[in-house]
C-alpha cells in the first residue's frame, strides 16, 4: 500500500492529485480566492494603517522640513547680521587706532617740542649763571690784581691827584 492508495479515492471523490501539470492551475486559483477573500480585509487594513502611517510620516518629515529651513533662513540671517556687526566692529576699531595713533604721535610731537624749550631754557639759564660766574671771577681777579698793583702803582703825588679829581667831582672847589 502506497501513501497515493490512501489519499486517492474513487472517481468522483475528493483526493489529492499529484499530477503537477493538472493540479497546478486549480491549486492557485485555490489559493488566490482563499487569499482574496480572508486576506483582502486583513490586507486592506493593514495597507489603509500602513498608507496612513506612510502620509502621517510625509506629512511630518514636509513639517520638519519647512521648519529646518525657517531656522536655516534664521540662523543665515543672524550669521548675515554677526558679519556685519564684525565689519563694523572692524573698521570702528581702525578708527579708534588711527585716531589713537594720531594722538600718540602729537603727544610726542607736543613732548618733543616741550622738550626742546625746556632744554633751551635750561641753556639759557645756564648761559645767563655762566656769564654771571665769569663776571663776578672777573671782578674778583680784577680786584685781587688791582690790590696787588695798588701799593706799587699808588704813590704820594699819585694819592693827591686822585683827591682832587674827586673833590672836583664831587662839586667841592
Amino acid at each position: 500500500m502506497t501513501i497515493g492508495w490512501f489519499l486517492a479515492t474513487e472517481e468522483g471523490g475528493v483526493g489529492l492529485n499529484f499530477d503537477i501539470l493538472e493540479t497546478n492551475l486549480i491549486n492557485l486559483v485555490i489559493i488566490a480566492g482563499v487569499l482574496v477573500y480572508f486576506g483582502s480585509k486583513f490586507l486592506g487594513k493593514t495597507l489603509s494603517t500602513r498608507q496612513a502611517a506612510i502620509e502621517s510620516a510625509i506629512v511630518e518629515a514636509e513639517q520638519r522640513k519647512q521648519e529646518a529651513a525657517m531656522a536655516l533662513a534664521e540662523q543665515q540671517q543672524k550669521l548675515a547680521q554677526a558679519q556685519e556687526e564684525a565689519k563694523k566692529i572692524l573698521a570702528d576699531a581702525e578708527q579708534a587706532a588711527t585716531r589713537s595713533r594720531e594722538a600718540i604721535l602729537a603727544q610726542a610731537e607736543a613732548d618733543v617740542e616741550r622738550m626742546r624749550a625746556t632744554a633751551a631754557q635750561d641753556l639759557s639759564s645756564q648761559e645767563v649763571r655762566v656769564m654771571r660766574e665769569l663776571q663776578q671771577r672777573i671782578a674778583t681777579l680784577a680786584l685781587k690784581r688791582a690790590e696787588s698793583e695798588l701799593p706799587h702803582r699808588l704813590n704820594d703825588e699819585v694819592q693827591r691827584r686822585l683827591i682832587d679829581v674827586s673833590i672836583v667831582s664831587l662839586g667841592g672847589r
